[in-house]
């Protein structure tokens, strides 16, 4: 938030800039919040993680509305102590500039991908989900991490079907597909969207983060090849015998448009300037406008251009994006007190974490910047985690990506790279985790998912840290 008259506009979808706010609706500077103000936001983690465990009735039959009085308990008594136009501006900026804009493009991203059907006989054997999850790896930077779980999922989860022991095969499928896959282009992920946003170049991703994308995807295919090995050996499976043996194809040709279509609107979102509109008080992008339009004209063209066999065939459901849609408007709602602390720099409540960034001279130290992007990006949304320490070290995208390449490059992978820690570090985690769910298959709770990625990935970024940085 920073000055009374600023405030940062960023949004899930990965959209940021700088815009002016209207002289009666100016935010609460970050400096004026203490850190009781992040205590709905982590309600809603520890709702998010134990209720599954020990009211699963209550929570599956009724998480949108303990969701809904996590946010209402920010705001309302927000509203108390900053009074009733400082919470509708801080629920309205959520909304507008933050929460549609990145449901929209999930959504989209979505319904397409569920309309994309890898068909053909798949096996389930080690070899055969290397390649798979190895596909998925690598379509992340071509089409969004999102959008590459999205069509890789389902073929996963056929694939395995007759399998005992998979439950590692959908963890290293979020490590890999949903998080590290996306960390080459702006199209990947979110945060590398807003540095695309903010003059990083297209390509600066592409190689200057590509050693440490591919040193993390072949460690982790070749220890999930390892697992994987060892429990076919112990469980011995037996594949169905379902005849002759269906070569690959591809149905859902029209969904396969559909993605390229939104992958050339987000690409189009960052190069396209047509100013700016106020709605219910805050300026917006007109670009970001017709996205937000087209987004929702693709998903409704998916919807009725789809077969309801096909749908059906591949396994969709809506009840994975509903329950994104539901706790993330929480999320982003209870998360806004945490990222305008942050923003605040030295001023906030999180002076100290703040300056540990930087040596007694004043440079930034790429390893820190690394593991505190990363640590932020595991519960907070990735996207906004990235912007704060991006304007952290400068916020000058030329200088950033020549003398302060090092950084830059620590922030990127440790935004994208740390989102894996948890289910709620990147969305596509938890639309991962539902779909699955969905599908009568066992995923780790929220403490054993992250116990996973303690085990797995906090023993490699220690490593990635003494190589690159």
């Amino acid at each position: 938030m920073g000055k009374p008259q600023l405030r940062r506009v960023v949004t899930g979808a990965a959209m940021a800039t700088l815009l002016p706010l209207p002289a009666l609706a100016a935010g609460v500077p970050g400096a004026q919040l203490s850190l009781g103000w992040a205590i709905p936001f982590v309600g809603i983690l520890l709702s998010i993680a134990l209720m599954p465990l020990f009211a699963a009735s209550l929570w599956h039959h009724h998480y949108g509305k303990i969701a809904a009085a996590w946010a209402a308990l920010f705001l309302l008594p927000f509203a108390a102590v900053f009074g009733p136009g400082a919470a509708w501006y801080e629920f309205t900026h959520v909304a507008v500039l933050e929460y549609i804009p990145f449901i929209a493009l999930l959504t989209a991203l979505y319904t397409a991908g569920g309309g994309v059907m890898l068909k053909g006989t798949l096996v389930g054997t080690p070899g055969t989900n290397v390649a798979l999850l190895a596909i998925g790896t690598a379509l992340a930077s071509l089409m969004g991490t999102t959008g590459a779980a999205m069509v890789m999922i389902r073929p996963v989860l056929r694939a395995n079907a007759f399998r005992r022991n998979k439950t590692h095969t959908f963890v290293f499928f979020i490590f890999l597909v949903a998080n590290i896959g996306g960390s080459l282009t702006p199209v990947g992920d979110p945060p590398l969207y807003l540095g695309f946003l903010r003059g990083v170049s297209f390509f600066w991703p592409t190689t200057h983060l590509f050693a440490e994308f591919l040193l993390c995807s072949i460690v982790l295919l070749a220890l999930y090849w390892v697992l994987d090995t060892l429990a076919w050996k112990r469980e011995k499976p037996v594949a169905p015998d379902t005849g002759a043996r269906e070569p690959l194809s591809i149905e859902g040709w029209l969904n396969v448009a559909l993605l390229g279509a939104i992958v050339a609107v987000v690409i189009a979102m960052g190069y396209v300037k047509l100013g700016t509109v106020p709605v219910l008080g805050h300026p917006i992008e007109v670009e970001k406008l017709i996205g937000i339009a087209l987004f929702a004209a693709i998903t409704l063209v998916s919807v009725k251009g789809t077969t309801a066999r096909l749908r059906e065939a591949n396994g969709f459901a809506w009840g994975a994006i509903l329950e994104v849609a539901k706790l993330f408007a929480a999320i982003f709602i209870t998360m806004a007190p945490v990222l305008a602390i942050l923003r605040a720099g030295s001023a906030g409540a999180a002076a100290g974490l703040v300056a540990l960034t930087s040596d007694a001279n004043g440079a930034p130290i790429p390893w820190v910047y690394f593991w505190l992007s990363g640590a932020l990006s595991s519960f907070l949304d990735n996207a906004p985690t990235y912007i704060v320490f991006f304007e952290l070290a400068g916020g000058d995208p030329g200088f950033l990506m020549t003398q302060g390449a090092l950084t830059l490059a620590a922030i990127s992978c440790g935004a994208v790279f740390m989102g894996a820690n948890s289910y709620i570090g990147n969305a596509p985690n938890f639309m991962v985790k539902a779909i699955v769910e969905e599908n009568g298959e066992r995923m780790p709770s929220f403490f054993g998912y992250c116990a996973w990625a303690a085990c797995i990935l906090v023993p490699l970024f220690v490593l990635v840290t003494f190589i690159f940085f």
